[in-house]
């Protein structure tokens, strides 16, 4: 794991560089970064990332309301096997804790507002009329229950493994895990503008300054700053079991972020 800075304008961020073996950052300029993953089969977790919370407990994540995140990017597929994106987030798995000098921490339920793009299979929907899968703009919205509760909760989860078991547990989820979303359409290929203000009363997705996504669910702060590329996929759809895994890349991929701008204040 190495420290890379983001000199910007308003906010500075310091940000953490992970990646498995094989995927690689680099950073271009005083903003900008590519995040690569090798070509390799299904069955090997393949990550590029760069965030700002990696040796942070959730208490201390750096970001509240108001502020707007505000960046270019492009991938180098128009569908890139797995996710990428960047926004905020909480870290609810953890997933630091499989890097150097990364902090211990307790699963959670997910808090996250952020650009989010998704191949097939994925199926990142607890509710059927919100878009699962593409080009999305997202909030997540959950209580912070305590560690000791999500314990107890554990030992029901083989039971996501029978359909009927599952499709009551995923009604359950939702009432509980509350999101908003939207789809837009653009090549992912070319550069584009995107832009997140995260307001005290609500939360505004642009796309080369045409609003995708106005939500009045809000995440919980505080949260942290991360951008990433990687081949890891979700699905759990009404009346399935769960299914999750790692994607083949048949190819190289890549993802560029350029004009990272974190500003405080905005006018959501």
């Amino acid at each position: 794991m190495s420290s890379v800075k983001s000199d910007v304008p308003s906010l500075a961020v310091q940000f953490a560089a992970n990646q498995t073996p094989g995927s690689r950052v680099e950073q271009l300029g005083a903003s900008s970064w590519r995040l690569s993953l090798p070509s390799g089969p299904a069955g090997q977790y393949r990550l590029a990332q760069i965030d700002d919370y990696t040796r942070l407990v959730r208490s201390k994540f750096p970001w509240r309301p108001p502020l707007a995140l505000s960046l270019r990017a492009r991938a180098s597929a128009p569908v890139v096997p797995g996710t990428w994106g960047f926004g905020f987030w909480n870290d609810p798995f953890s997933l630091s804790m499989g890097f150097s000098g990364g902090v211990r921490r307790f699963p959670a339920l997910p808090n996250a507002a952020w650009f989010f793009f998704a191949s097939p299979p994925n199926y990142l929907s607890l509710v059927d009329d919100l878009p699962a899968c593409g080009n999305l703009a997202a909030t997540f919205r959950s209580p912070r229950l305590p560690a000791l509760l999500l314990t107890i909760i554990a030992p029901a989860l083989p039971l996501l493994a029978m359909p009927q078991a599952s499709s009551l547990l995923r009604k359950l989820a939702r009432q509980i895990v509350c999101q908003d979303a939207a789809s837009f359409s653009i090549d992912p290929t070319a550069w584009h503008e995107f832009r997140l203000e995260w307001g005290l009363a609500q939360a505004r997705f642009f796309v080369d300054g045409e609003p995708v996504l106005e939500s009045q669910l809000l995440p919980l702060a505080p949260l942290g700053l991360v951008i990433w590329v990687d081949n890891q996929y979700f699905s759990w759809q009404a009346a399935a079991r769960p299914a999750f895994g790692t994607l083949e890349n048949p190819l190289p991929v890549w993802i560029e972020v350029q004009g990272l701008n974190v500003s405080a204040g905005c006018s959501a």
